[in-house]
C-alpha cells in the first residue's frame, strides 16, 4: 500500500490539471473527464482530451454549450480522442446544455438533491450524455475528495486492482490500509476516528483502478514493496 500510494496515488482529475473543489468549474470538468475515461479508450487519452478541450476553453457547462460542434472535435482529436470524436462532441454539447437548464450548471444541486444517497447520486449523473454506469463510478470516486458524505467509494474497477496486489477486497479494510500508510498531516486534514477521509480514498481508488487496467502498474508496485 506505501509503495502503490507513493508511485502511483494521483487522482485522475489532477493528471487533468483540474484543482478539484466543491465549486461549480471544478465540478464540471470532472464530469467532463468522467464521460471521456469511460469510453473504451487508454486513460492517457482521455486525460490528454480533457486538457485539449480546457486549454481550448471549454472548462464550464456555458464554454462547452457556446463551442461548435467543430471545436468540440478538433480539441478532441487534438488530444488523441479521435475514435469516438465526434460521437462525444455531441454528448458533451448535449449534457452542457442538460446541466445548464436542470441545474443551472451546478452540480452541487444535484448532490443537494441526493441529499447522501447514493444511488440517486449516480442516477442523476447517468441522466447526462454519455455517462453511463461506467463514468458515474469514476465521477464518484473522484469527488469523495471534495463530497465526503460519499466516501469511502471503492467500486469494482477499483476492489479488481487490489485483488491485482493482493490487498483486501474490503473498501473499509483498504481505507484502514490507506490512513497507516498515509504520511502524517496535521489533525485538521486527517481523516476522523482513524479512518480515511474522501481526499485520501479518491487517491487509493485511482491509484488501484490504474493496477487494474495496466500489469506494468502492477509489476512496478511488488518490485518495489
Amino acid at each position: 500500500m506505501e509503495v502503490l500510494l507513493a508511485r502511483h496515488g494521483t487522482t485522475y482529475a489532477a493528471e487533468a490539471g483540474i484543482r478539484l473543489r466543491n465549486t461549480p468549474q471544478p465540478l464540471y470538468q470532472l464530469l467532463v473527464l468522467s464521460d471521456l475515461l469511460s469510453a473504451r479508450i487508454r486513460a492517457s487519452v482521455a486525460v490528454s482530451a480533457a486538457r485539449a478541450l480546457f486549454d481550448h476553453g471549454m472548462r464550464s457547462p456555458h464554454r462547452m454549450a457556446a463551442a461548435s460542434w467543430q471545436q468540440r472535435v478538433d480539441a478532441l482529436g487534438e488530444g488523441g480522442y479521435r475514435r469516438y470524436d465526434e460521437r462525444t462532441a455531441t454528448q458533451l454539447g448535449e449534457g452542457a446544455r442538460l446541466l445548464l437548464d436542470e441545474y443551472g450548471g451546478d452540480l452541487r444541486r444535484l448532490r443537494a438533491e441526493a441529499d447522501g444517497d447514493l444511488d440517486a447520486l449516480r442516477a442523476g449523473l447517468r441522466r447526462t450524455p454519455g455517462i453511463g454506469p461506467a463514468g458515474a463510478d469514476i465521477f464518484v470516486r473522484e469527488v469523495q475528495a471534495v463530497w465526503p458524505e460519499t466516501a469511502p467509494y471503492l467500486d469494482g474497477k477499483a476492489l479488481q486492482g487490489a485483488e491485482r496486489l493482493g490487498l483486501p477486497a474490503s473498501p473499509a479494510k483498504l481505507a484502514e490500509l490507506a490512513v497507516s500508510a498515509e504520511p502524517p498531516r496535521p489533525a485538521r486534514e486527517a481523516g476522523r476516528g482513524g479512518q480515511a477521509d474522501g481526499r485520501g480514498v479518491a487517491v487509493l481508488a485511482a491509484a488501484l483502478v490504474r493496477a487494474a487496467l495496466d500489469q506494468h502498474i502492477v509489476d512496478d508496485v511488488r518490485a518495489h514493496a
